[in-house]
């Protein structure tokens, strides 16, 4: 799938394999370590049923616990090692490509876009996101 006008596009390259890059960014005790955007955050549950018709659902909460919210959805398509394509529980699309690159692993996700924020703000949010993925992965 490529990029669509109603789509935000955000990668980084990780210095792992992609066997690792998989297990770090499949696996729900690993998702709670880093599926935060910023330190103030904390992703205190995840869940994630990775096989086709499975089942996701991290939860997102501000430390001082004055805010909290869900991202969850379903998966369409998992390749493992390669590619997941899945649709959040609101109907926007996320697709997350792994590619080999060398010693390291090149990370990307096209995410529709929707809701109240701008886009910028999105793409900035979902950037954070996997740059905090990145920094987890690499620091193991």
């Amino acid at each position: 799938m490529s990029p669509s006008p109603s789509q935000v596009t955000v990668s980084a390259f990780i210095a792992k394999p992609v066997a690792l890059v998989w297990k770090y960014w499949t696996e729900p005790e690993h998702v709670m370590q880093w599926n935060i955007v910023s330190d103030d955050w904390h992703c205190p549950e995840a869940v994630n049923d990775m096989r086709p018709g499975g089942r996701f659902r991290f939860r997102m909460e501000a430390l001082d616990g004055s805010y909290s919210f869900f991202i969850s959805g379903e998966h369409r398509l998992v390749e493992p090692g390669k590619r997941i394509v899945s649709t959040l529980d609101d109907g926007r699309s996320v697709e997350a490509l792994l590619t080999e690159h060398g010693d390291g692993t090149y990370l990307s996700e096209n995410i529709d876009v929707g809701g109240d924020n701008p886009v910028p703000m999105q793409r900035a949010g979902w950037q954070a996101n996997l740059d905090r993925f990145k920094a987890y992965v690499e620091a193991l």
